[in-house]
């Protein structure tokens, strides 16, 4: 009888599907996300240029003062006095020509308009001329540098201190809801609507005028001390009111909203879980409540630095802190527009670097977001 063998049957192989990489998926994402933030940087940066220039009545102020300042130097020249009046004419509508040329008068807006978005891209604004103290003209980029560092050293050490104190009040509140000092900080919590330049006014009549322990403004005394521990302590003293003004004029506010946001979260049914087994306090705020609430703390954080970058023009003003928000608040007055412009390239720089990083961190903190929107397949 002949012998049957059974061969075996192949097991088929499962090619697997090709997909995307998550490495390509990140890169693509990235790509995308790039392009579409520096689009709607041009866009804005080229909205701002046109309201700046109110559809060329600053066109008609700077040839105004262009021909006003020709005629102040020409009427202080001693030489210019002995020509004839076609002379002095000719002379004038020279000198104002090659001004309105150097500033680009000459060209119709609509091409300024492009030529000026493309130098405010890559920060080459180049001169203001009535932001120097004395006559004269000044770089855009540079009066931008000197007055950027007060700018960031009063409100980065006044918002940072004021971010974390206001999360470790909030949750300190919210371990304690409903005592006395819950409905003393939700009842102080209106105070916030007043701006900090308000509390400024009062604050130094308090300490300047009446205590006479604080100065009335200033980023250090006049002359500044050689000494660099006596200029820090000038600077430290100087400090003082502007910050005290920002942080009264916010924390209340800022504890009381964090304050409801962690009481909503402690709430949650994993939250009684985690109680019901015995965890510390502590441990349930770092595990349970600020670990799901990273991202919404880690984008307030990031927003309210990127605005340390325009000051703030009346806080500056009242407390007379050489800053870029007075600045600002000088150059609108004078209808310097490259100062305007530059001022609001460089927030929008910082609003789309921070828009973009942001997008990374939420995946790093979070691990349910995913960069590129990509799914978890089983």
């Amino acid at each position: 009888m002949a012998e049957i063998t059974i061969q075996p049957e192949s097991m088929p192989v499962e090619t697997p599907k090709r997909s995307s990489s998550g490495f390509m998926r990140v890169v693509r994402y990235t790509a995308l996300r790039i392009i579409t933030l520096f689009l709607t940087t041009v866009v804005g940066v080229y909205l701002t240029v046109l309201i700046a220039n109110m559809g060329g009545y600053v066109d008609q102020i700077q040839r105004a003062m262009i021909r006003e300042d020709v005629n102040q130097i020409l009427r202080n020249n001693v030489s210019f006095r002995t020509l004839s009046q076609d002379e002095k004419n000719a002379r004038a509508n020279e000198m104002i020509r090659l001004r309105e040329e150097r500033v680009g008068l000459d060209q119709p807006f609509a091409l300024r308009s492009v030529r000026f978005l493309t130098n405010a891209l890559t920060l080459n604004l180049g001169w203001a001329q009535n932001m120097a103290s004395d006559s004269g003209s000044r770089q855009v980029r540079n009066i931008m540098l000197e007055r950027l560092p007060p700018t960031l050293l009063l409100f980065a050490s006044s918002n940072i201190l004021l971010f974390f104190f206001s999360v470790l009040i909030a949750l300190s509140l919210a371990r304690r809801y409903g005592t006395f000092w819950d409905r003393v900080i939700v009842g102080l919590a209106p105070t916030g609507s007043a701006p900090g330049w308000f509390y400024g006014i009062f604050l130094i009549v308090i300490f300047a005028a009446v205590l006479r322990i604080l100065p009335y403004g200033g980023m250090v005394s006049a002359p500044p001390p050689e000494n660099p521990f006596d200029y820090f302590l000038s600077l430290l003293k100087h400090l003082t009111l502007p910050v005290m003004a920002i942080t009264i004029s916010t924390i209340f506010l800022n504890a009381y909203h964090w304050r409801t946001f962690f009481l909503i979260y402690s709430s949650e049914d994993y939250v009684e879980m985690a109680k019901a087994k015995g965890l510390s306090s502590r441990m349930l705020e770092r595990r349970y409540i600020l670990r799901p609430t990273l991202p919404t703390i880690i984008s307030t954080f990031a927003l309210t630095l990127i605005t340390l970058w325009t000051g703030a023009p009346i806080l500056e003003g009242v407390f007379n802190w050489p800053g870029l928000g007075q600045t600002l608040l000088k150059a609108i007055g004078q209808y310097e527009t490259p100062v305007i412009v530059g001022s609001t390239v460089i927030f929008a720089y910082m609003l789309a670097l921070t828009v973009f990083l942001l997008d990374f961190i939420y995946a790093l903190v979070d691990p349910r977001v995913k960069v590129g929107g990509g799914k978890k397949h089983a």
